[in-house]
């Protein structure tokens, strides 16, 4: 077996562990936010951008429109801490 095969075999049986205080502590602030946020500074930082585009501002234009994924990834992982977040095992 690969070691990336064994690490993923690992992590699957020791799927019961908690989260540590740090991660809690993060997932229990950016659930208390709504998804759309992160979306809406997603466009926003879009828009941003177009707009710093068309000032001829590009390199500032770039380093904003930069910021879309990161606010998209942002909230994918507010999505899934509200859906599979660490205190989804202690509402069942």
């Amino acid at each position: 077996m690969t070691r990336m095969a064994e690490s993923v075999k690992s992590a699957v049986q020791n799927a019961d562990q908690r989260e540590g205080p740090i991660a809690r502590a993060i997932e229990e602030q950016t659930a208390k936010l709504p998804s759309d946020v992160f979306l809406w500074a997603a466009l926003g930082s879009i828009g941003a951008s177009l707009v710093l585009q068309l000032a001829g501002k590009r390199n500032i234009s770039n380093f904003v429109g930069q910021w879309a994924p990161t606010f998209l990834i942002l909230g994918l992982y507010n999505k899934l801490v509200k859906i599979e977040g660490h205190d989804y095992r202690d509402r069942w």
